[in-house]
């Protein structure tokens, strides 16, 4: 499961942290969390939507922390976020146009290879909407990559269990 923080929603958006964590059916396991420093993603051509850098104005402190704290290069999170996914993931992002887009981008402007293949992109935002009625914990630190990651790392485990423990509906058409 993948979780940016950005200053903007387009592809193009400036990323101030990427966290990632393994997942299968039984639970979360390890975890990446790199945040990046503002200038490095500036100097790429990646924007900042001013109604974005005023979101993140108004958010609580916690949230703030996000961009608070210097980074380090783009291109530096890009390659340990390389070396942390397995090469035949798939990766899950919160949105099918926002997380792994955005990522894919990113590496573009690099001129650096995606490490995943473009048929395991996952959209947890679309599960989630599928499965409304799974209940956890409340994330109660939001807007933090990492958090929200394993947050819906540990949603979509819930979806895995119910699947795997539900006995199938077969309705006499079948």
């Amino acid at each position: 499961m993948l979780d940016i923080e950005t200053m903007g929603n387009t592809p193009n958006a400036a990323i101030i942290s990427i966290a990632a964590v393994y997942f299968n059916e039984t639970g979360t396991g390890r975890s990446f969390y790199k945040k990046v420093s503002l200038e490095s993603y500036v100097s790429l051509g990646l924007e900042m939507d001013p109604s974005t850098v005023l979101w993140w104005l108004k958010q609580d402190d916690a949230a703030r922390e996000e961009f608070k704290t210097k980074g380090d290069p783009l291109y530096y999170v890009l390659k340990c976020l390389d070396s942390f996914i397995h090469k035949d993931c798939r990766i899950w992002g919160n949105g099918a146009s926002f997380d792994n887009v955005i990522l894919e981008n990113a590496y573009g402007k690099l001129k650096m290879q995606v490490p995943w293949k473009f048929y395991h992109n996952r959209c947890f935002r679309t599960l989630k909407n599928l499965f409304p009625d799974i209940k956890i914990a409340e994330n109660k630190k939001k807007h933090n990559a990492l958090d929200d990651a394993i947050w819906q790392a540990e949603y979509t485990v819930e979806v895995f269990k119910w699947l795997y423990c539900s006995t199938p509906v077969i309705t006499e058409n079948q």
